[in-house]
């Protein structure tokens, strides 16, 4: 690691403000992707953005890229009635229409939300947006890192305009896109509804898609019916894969679960990952060696894990 970089780091391990090894429960705290120039990793995260900015391949997606509806429209005065179920329905066919590959509804956990934000609105869609795998296996590769950041544009679009027709409903709908944080930490709703399980790479792992899509949300008060977890052998593959750890450059990935926060999950060192991380364009080498990753072969495992999980039973 660049002596310069070292210097940004603060004397608070990026481990400990997320929580590792504590026993308890509680809210995380904003570490990266915020606009908090009081996080501890403010200067480091400066550096990466500037990072970015000096391939202008990637600077023309970060900077100028298409993410949609730049203001939302407003909310219609009157609210349209209708039952949570058929509310639910027509919020997956309109984001799936509109460039989301995942939809996932889940009621809003306050444990989910980071310290410093407030939320009052009580659902969570949830939307993944697969990534072209082909150009992800380019991970280090500016051209993976192209693909990320494309990738996050395309979720932003897919949650404006779905706030936007929400808004048209006459509810009340904010949207979230990557890679910049909203007010909610992504990953424990998305598993909350439905999208998979937790991978030993800190990614979530899905039974069609692996581990080779982005996450983006919407917050609203129109009235849905949540989905349930998908559990279907994921986290049982990983306990016995080691692809991604022994990929992993900074050794970052771990082959076995820790506390976070009072749950004992998968969790990368934050301290060895970033680094890399700034140095590779955003690396992602982990995600791209997965092997629920490769194109066709999610499904498949899925399967296989399943019944092996009813031979056991």
């Amino acid at each position: 690691m660049p002596v310069a970089l070292k210097r940004l780091f603060p004397s608070t391990s990026g481990n400990t403000v997320n929580g590792l090894g504590e026993p308890l429960r509680r809210r995380p705290s904003p570490i990266l992707w915020h606009r908090k120039p009081e996080m501890p990793f403010a200067g480091l995260q400066q550096a990466i953005c500037e990072r970015m900015d000096s391939d202008p391949r990637l600077k023309a997606v970060v900077r100028n890229g298409d993410r949609g509806p730049t203001k939302p429209e407003p909310v219609a005065p009157v609210a349209l009635e209708n039952t949570a179920e058929a509310w639910a329905a027509k919020v997956k066919e309109f984001a799936c229409a509109h460039e989301a590959d995942l939809v996932g509804i889940v009621r809003l956990d306050p444990i989910w939300i980071f310290d410093g934000y407030e939320v009052p609105e009580p659902w969570l869609i949830m939307l993944g947006i697969a990534m072209e795998y082909e150009r992800l296996s380019a991970a280090p590769e500016v051209t993976a890192g192209i693909e990320v950041m494309e990738t996050y544009n395309r979720g932003t679009r897919a949650v404006r305009q779905l706030a936007n027709w929400i808004h048209a409903q006459g509810y009340r709908a904010h949207a979230h896109g990557g890679p910049s944080a909203g007010p909610i930490n992504l990953i424990p709703p998305a598993l909350a509804a439905g999208f998979g399980e937790l991978g030993k790479h800190g990614s979530i792992i899905n039974r069609k898609l692996g581990s080779s899509f982005r996450l983006a949300a919407v917050l609203t008060d129109m009235p849905l019916l949540g989905d349930k977890p998908d559990v279907f052998g994921a986290d049982d593959f990983c306990a016995s894969c080691h692809l991604c750890s022994n990929a992993c450059p900074p050794q970052a990935i771990f082959d076995h679960k820790q506390i976070v926060r009072g749950d004992q999950k998968w969790y990368v060192d934050f301290d060895k990952c970033i680094g890399y991380f700034h140095e590779a364009y955003g690396c992602a080498i982990c995600i791209a060696v997965c092997p629920w990753s490769r194109p066709g072969v999610a499904q498949n495992l899925a399967e296989k894990m399943t019944r092996r999980a009813t031979r056991r039973a």
